[in-house]
Parts: C-alpha cells; sequence; structure tokens
C-alpha cells in the first residue's frame, strides 16, 4: 500500500514538473505593441537551452533575410533562425546565454524564467543594468 502511493506521489511530481517547464512553443508578444509577431521552440541541445523561430505572423516578413544580423547568421531566414543560444538552468530561471533581435540584428545577454502563471514565459534581454522584458504565451503542442 505505502509504495502504490509513492509511486503515485512521484508521477504526480512528474507530471507537474514537466507542465513547469519552459520547453516547447511559445509565443512572442511585443512588449511595447502588445502584438503577437512569432513563435519560437525552446528545446535543449547538449545541456545547453535554444529558441528558434518556427512561424511569423505577418506573411510579408516569413521569408526575408536577416540582413542587420552579423556572423553566422547574416543573411539566413528569420524563419528557422536561433535567436536564443546557449542558456544554462539556475534553479529557476536559465541565463548565460544570449538572445537576439532579428530586426535590429542586436544580441543581449538574456534570461529566461516562467512567470507565475506556468503559461507566461518571462523573457529578458539586457546590457549591464538596462534591460526589457517581454512576457511570452505557451502554445499548446
Amino acid at each position: 500500500m505505502n509504495k502504490s502511493i509513492i509511486v503515485i506521489l512521484m508521477l504526480l511530481m512528474t507530471v507537474s514538473a514537466s507542465a513547469q517547464s519552459i520547453f516547447g512553443k511559445w509565443k512572442t508578444i511585443d512588449d511595447e505593441t502588445g502584438e503577437e509577431k512569432s513563435v519560437v521552440e525552446i528545446y535543449e541541445d547538449n545541456g545547453k537551452v535554444y529558441g528558434k523561430i518556427i512561424d511569423i505572423f505577418d506573411p510579408e516578413k516569413r521569408d526575408l533575410p536577416c540582413k542587420p544580423c552579423n556572423g553566422e547568421d547574416y543573411n539566413k531566414p528569420v524563419l528557422g533562425l536561433k535567436i536564443i543560444k546557449d542558456m544554462e538552468p539556475f534553479g529557476e530561471t536559465y541565463k548565460k546565454g544570449t538572445i537576439m533581435n532579428p530586426e535590429d540584428g542586436k544580441v543581449y545577454d538574456c534570461r529566461l524564467k516562467l512567470d507565475d502563471d506556468p503559461n507566461r514565459l518571462q523573457v529578458r534581454g539586457y546590457i549591464a543594468f538596462f534591460y526589457r522584458t517581454q512576457y511570452w504565451v505557451r502554445i499548446d503542442s
């Protein structure tokens, strides 16, 4: 009987933990205009966390190359572009990576953290003490 209770509790904790994950698809929302812009898929690869654009809502921007981007991202299609790179877990947050704004090519230090609502992701780009925060909304897969 005790083993059954322990197994059930472990299953519930596993389901709860997976529901609290940052991994999955997120609708990006511009913090200045409130406009829904794209869908970013956040995933793990070799212990680091990345995010790539998998959909763009404005049909006129879907096929545009990233002309303001630098390095290996220069002139690559924005659709499919990896904009979040090299994030590492630190407790309930992910840090030490970067986020790139494909509209201007600027790269910022990044912090990702689930909001109190696990279906909202706090995405913060910053340079020193100056930062900008967006809240992305989880999309059911």
